[in-house]
């Protein structure tokens, strides 16, 4: 360990913090700078401020100098401390998990929209998250809607396990189920509402990816094949014909796959579902498509 931090208070280590940041060409040096100085501190913005002339004790200086060298080396602030708010949700993260971000959050907004236009959007529906990581989505949703119960699969027993506590911490577990399996090969429907954010990064475009993404989230959660649309390919179908009548699709895109993802979806019958969303960027994030009835 350095003495970078030794003999510095609150308010002049967050102050360095944002300065090594800065000269490291970290984005949002600042914001980084302060998560982490209140993570170490157990303090929140107004503690901070509170707290500005208070020395860090040694070991508060040790464990933010240990912070500090693994954000300079790329790793994201979320997997530094293990957790990441979607939704208004405190989450847990595991390796096996993406970091979640808002741009999924479109596909909350989109699958809410859908279900609130449906005939009948009072009485108790079944939802279905494909590939749920951390269990971001499905726990958004369950959040949002009190009638609701669902199920989220994944291939990797570490994420799912991850799923189970974050729907624990949050008080969803009665309605919150969890199985592993390939996208929605062990489920039986019908369901009212699936959800996915399949993996959609064309092989080839990976390595360009940014340091915090590529070296920091799971390969098999971000490598969509060479065109980026082989987990629609497989997933569509599948969703397709576990959806109830009426029931909607919702799925996260990567930039330029909307119109492809449409044309999956038409293909296997469902038709257009609502608006698609875009994110801040202005990009087309979630596509939605319907089931029609019989």
């Amino acid at each position: 360990m350095t003495d970078s931090f030794a003999g510095q208070t609150v308010e002049s280590v967050r102050r360095s913090l944002t300065a090594r940041f800065k000269a490291g060409q970290i984005d949002a040096a600042g914001l980084d700078a302060r998560t982490l100085v209140g993570a170490v501190l157990n303090l929140d913005l107004s503690g901070i401020i509170m707290a500005a002339r208070r020395p860090l004790a040694p070991d508060e200086q040790a464990r933010l100098e240990d912070f500090a060298r693994r954000r300079l080396a790329g790793e994201p602030v979320a997997r530094i401390l293990g957790a990441k708010e979607f939704w208004g949700l405190p989450l847990q993260l595991c390796p096996a998990t993406l970091v979640p971000r808002p741009d999924t959050e479109t596909v909350v907004e989109l699958a809410l929209d859908m279900w609130r236009a449906a005939p009948d959007p009072d009485r108790r529906l079944r939802i279905a998250d494909i590939g749920t990581g951390s269990g971001a989505i499905l726990l958004a949703l369950l959040s949002e809607l009190p009638l609701a119960s669902g199920i989220g699969t994944d291939l990797n027993v570490a994420a799912l396990r991850t799923a189970r506590r974050n729907a624990v911490r949050l008080r969803l577990s009665e309605r919150a189920h969890f199985v592993a399996c390939d996208y929605a090969a062990a489920l039986s429907g019908p369901f009212d509402l699936i959800v996915s954010n399949p993996p959609y990064i064309r092989s080839a475009d990976i390595a360009d990816l940014a340091r915090e993404v590529r070296d920091h989230d799971p390969l098999a959660a971000l490598d969509g094949g060479t065109d980026g649309l082989c987990a629609y390919r497989e997933l569509i179908p599948q969703a397709a014909r576990l959806l109830a009548p009426q029931g909607g699709l919702v799925v996260e895109v990567g930039h330029g796959q909307s119109g492809n993802i449409e044309g999956l979806m038409k293909a296997t019958g469902l038709i257009r579902g609502g608006s698609a969303k875009v994110d801040l960027s202005g990009i087309r994030r979630a596509v939605g498509g319907r089931k029609l009835p019989p």
